[in-house]
C-alpha cells in the first residue's frame, strides 16, 4: 500500500513538473439555439461556446487533426416509457492545419465532405464550433398538435495518436470534451 501511495505521488509529482495541465474546455456549451422550419423540414442553427482551449490550437497549429461530433435527436413524446425516434443525426466537423500552404483546412459532413479553407484561426474556429440550417425531419413526419424533444450534445473526438506516442503523451487523454445535452420541448 505505502509503495502504491509513494508511485500515485510520484506521477503527480512529474506531472506537476513537466507543466501538464488539464486541457479540458472549462465550459463548453450549447448556445444561440434557433428551432425553426422552412417550407418543408425542421431546422436547427446552434453554437458550442467555449470548446477550444490553448493546447488544442496548438496541437491544431501542429498538424494534430481535431473532430467535433455533435448528436441531434428528435423523439415524439408518448404517454408510454419510451418516446418515438423521429432523428437521430450524427455529424462531424473536423479541422487541421497544413503547415506548408498555412490554410486551416475544415470538413463538414452536413455539407457533403465539403472543405472550407481559411487562413484566419478565429474563422476556422466559428467554422468548426457552428451549426446553420440543419434539417432534422420532413414537416410531413410530424403530427400536428403532437408533443416531441429536440436533444442535441457536441463532444470532441479523442486523439489518434501512433501507438510509440500514447506512451509518451499519455496526459493528451485529458483533452477531450462533451457539453450537456440541450433540450427543447415543442408541440408542432
Amino acid at each position: 500500500m505505502r509503495k502504491r501511495s509513494l508511485f500515485i505521488f510520484a506521477a503527480l509529482l512529474v506531472l506537476n513538473l513537466m507543466g501538464a495541465r488539464e486541457t479540458r474546455a472549462e465550459k463548453a456549451a450549447l448556445s444561440d439555439v434557433v428551432l425553426t422550419n422552412s417550407e418543408d423540414h425542421l431546422i436547427v442553427y446552434f453554437k458550442v461556446k467555449d470548446c477550444f482551449t490553448e493546447d488544442m490550437i496548438k496541437a491544431i497549429e501542429n498538424g494534430i487533426e481535431t473532430t467535433f461530433t455533435f448528436f441531434v435527436r428528435l423523439h415524439e413524446k408518448t404517454e408510454f416509457l419510451w418516446n418515438k425516434k423521429v432523428a437521430d443525426i450524427e455529424i462531424k466537423h473536423s479541422i487541421r492545419y497544413d503547415n506548408l500552404k498555412r490554410v486551416y483546412e475544415v470538413r463538414l459532413s452536413e455539407k457533403g465532405e465539403d472543405v472550407v479553407y481559411t487562413k484566419d484561426l478565429e474563422k476556422a474556429k466559428r467554422i468548426m464550433a457552428t451549426i446553420e440550417e440543419l434539417k432534422i425531419a420532413r414537416l410531413e413526419t410530424l403530427i400536428k398538435g403532437r408533443h416531441y424533444r429536440l436533444r442535441m450534445m457536441a463532444e470532441l473526438d479523442k486523439i489518434k495518436l501512433p501507438l510509440y506516442l500514447h506512451n509518451i503523451l499519455f496526459f493528451l487523454s485529458l483533452w477531450d470534451f462533451q457539453t450537456d445535452w440541450y433540450q427543447i420541448d415543442f408541440r408542432y
